[in-house]
């Protein structure tokens, strides 16, 4: 069955790390774009970090810039979202999701909340608190 299945989140500190994974079954990653989104209560879906399938060309939202960095391995058919110097803001659960590309978009238009996806993950929760 077709699936993505992401884990990796918990509570930390401020300032502490955590490594998002985001886990393919029933297709190959390697040809899709991916997605990173997050939701906090009372707030709308917002695009966090992107990487396209034709280039490798990604994208970050301008709030984790310099802090948070997404990759492939595609030998584990995974996408990662490594987080760094955490704050309170980034409090949320978070999504991966999975588009073929076709027709090919930008990677910047695949962070749009709108973009229709293919396939969604179920979510990890992700709280950064003292």
């Amino acid at each position: 069955q077709v699936q993505l299945v992401e884990s990796g989140g918990g509570l930390v500190q401020p300032g502490g790390s955590l490594r998002l994974s985001c886990a393919a079954s029933g297709f190959t990653l390697h040809y899709y774009a991916i997605g990173w989104f997050r939701q906090a209560p009372g707030k709308e879906r917002e695009g966090v970090s992107c990487i396209s399938s034709s280039d490798g060309s990604t994208y970050y939202a301008d709030s984790v810039k310099g802090r948070f960095t997404i990759s492939r391995d595609n030998a584990k058919n995974t996408v990662y979202l490594q987080m760094n110097s955490l704050k309170p803001e980034d409090t949320a659960v978070y999504y991966c999701a999975a588009d073929i590309l076709l027709p090919d978009p930008t990677v910047q238009a695949t962070c749009d909340p709108s973009y229709e996806y293919d396939y969604w993950g179920q979510g990890t929760q992700v709280t950064v608190s003292s």
